[in-house]
């Protein structure tokens, strides 16, 4: 940040705040000056950081420190939700998301589900920015509240500019090895294992240790360049763990009842050559292997959509193109029954079969069976939760940054006409944009 003077009126309006005024949820807020979010997130010594961007043009850009209150499970984030709801007055937003597999050590810091309250929020949307501390006095001693939002401003820092992501030596190591992999996809595309379970969603991490790891705000700043038809997320929750992604897939928008996902399935790389390229989107809209692996997705969201929702309507397949790698995409967008919260699609829809398989108890069983590696918060969902509207991403295309190793994880369908040394190609565009950013594409 530029310069003090936000923080002080921060200050200002803390010290200045009526007692009478001092109930529920309270966000005091002023404008500021910000470079990059990510910039200001690296500066500082608090945790946890985060920051979220959703995909869609002219998205609001969060960056958030701290925690008024920190949620470890979906009915206590939603009750939380409607308790602030019944007591109206402004809304706050909650950010955070949930795993795939929670079991892995190094995803201790993460658990199965954490969502926060920010204590500092600072957000920019259509050229502005505003810096805002938030506060909560229904359930815990005014005076204390205010001592811990006065220390959190305290502790705010100003803006520095990103370390440069320097050259660095990398040892690869990949679980599976593509020899078991091809192991895996031959398990998969048995006929007789494709009679009952017709899409595995296989897995790969590639760890890459080094003796000193890069900032994962210079990592996803520098990323977000490469990937800007993709959300952006990134959450740390101590010095040396943190994750960070620009996914490109929706979990879900809901705007009131209004409700929008998407099967996003099938790939293809991409080629500079422009016919080159148009006549690779033709030949995966017209692939047999590619348009079942989306068919699996789709079919399965409509069914899990039929009792939460009516009037849902799927549009044409049509070709996403992302940096290295293009997509079959069908969006579906639904009314939500009055009743039906964000806890329960959270609850229902992730793991989709994008990243899982189908049908999911069977596919997720042989996920669970081999692969040795433990996804954590890949193939999760990650984003931002409101009582008014709320959207996540599926968290793919991420990184798990530790104290000397950067996982990455990449995941690829598979269905009858898989092929193994395609599928493993696959995973490496997958990877190729942040491979190419750590000097190693």
């Amino acid at each position: 940040m530029q310069s003090t003077n936000p923080i002080e009126a921060l200050k200002h309006q803390l010290d200045t705040l009526n007692e009478t005024a001092r109930k529920g949820f309270i966000r005091l807020s002023t404008s500021c000056q910000v470079g990059n979010l990510a910039g200001w997130l690296n500066a500082q010594q608090l945790f946890p950081r985060l920051y979220w961007k959703a995909r869609d043009a002219g998205a609001a850009e969060y960056a958030a420190l701290g925690a008024v209150k920190a949620f470890d499970s979906l009915a206590a984030l939603q009750a939380d939700l409607a308790t602030l709801a019944d007591m109206g007055g402004e809304q706050p937003d909650y950010f955070g998301g949930t795993a795939f597999d929670p079991r892995a050590p190094e995803w201790q810091h993460f658990g199965g589900c954490h969502f926060l309250l920010p204590r500092i929020e600072l957000k920019r949307h259509q050229g502005k920015a505003a810096l805002s501390l938030n506060l909560r006095f229904d359930d815990r001693c005014p005076d204390a509240e205010i001592a811990q939002a006065r220390a959190c401003l305290a502790a705010l820092e100003k803006e520095q500019p990103l370390p440069r992501l320097l050259p660095r030596a990398y040892q690869r190591e990949d679980h599976p090895s593509q020899k078991e992999w091809a192991s895996w996809v031959g398990q998969v595309t048995h006929p007789e294992h494709l009679r009952h379970t017709p899409k595995v969603v296989l897995s790969r991490e590639t760890s890459l240790v080094t003796a000193e790891v890069p900032s994962p705000w210079a990592l996803l700043s520098r990323w977000q360049g490469s990937a800007t038809d993709c959300f952006h997320f990134g959450i740390q929750f101590a010095e040396q763990a943190a994750f960070i992604g620009c996914p490109p897939e929706r979990l879900y928008k809901r705007e009131g009842r209004h409700f929008i996902t998407e099967a996003l399935a099938g790939t293809i790389r991409r080629e500079r050559d422009a016919l080159q390229d148009q006549a690779l989107a033709a030949e995966l809209l017209g692939d047999k292997k590619n348009s079942l692996e989306n068919r699996c997705v789709y079919q399965q969201l409509l069914t899990q959509l039929e009792p939460l929702s009516h009037h849902v309507h799927m549009g044409e397949a049509h070709i996403v193109k992302l940096r290295s790698v293009q997509h079959i995409r069908r969006l579906i967008d639904a009314e939500l029954h009055r009743e039906v919260t964000d806890q329960q699609l959270l609850g229902a829809l992730p793991p989709t079969p994008a990243v899982g398989g189908f049908p999911r108890h069977l596919a997720l069983a042989f996920i669970r069976q081999h692969e040795r590696h433990q996804r954590g918060w890949y193939a999760g969902a990650f984003g931002r939760v409101s009582h008014a509207s709320s959207e996540l991403a599926v968290a793919i295309r991420c990184a798990h940054v530790g104290s000397e190793t950067i996982r990455l994880y990449a995941g690829a369908g598979i269905v009858a006409g898989s092929q193994p040394d395609e599928e493993w190609h696959e995973l490496d565009s997958k990877i190729a944009d942040i491979m190419s950013l750590l000097g190693m594409g």
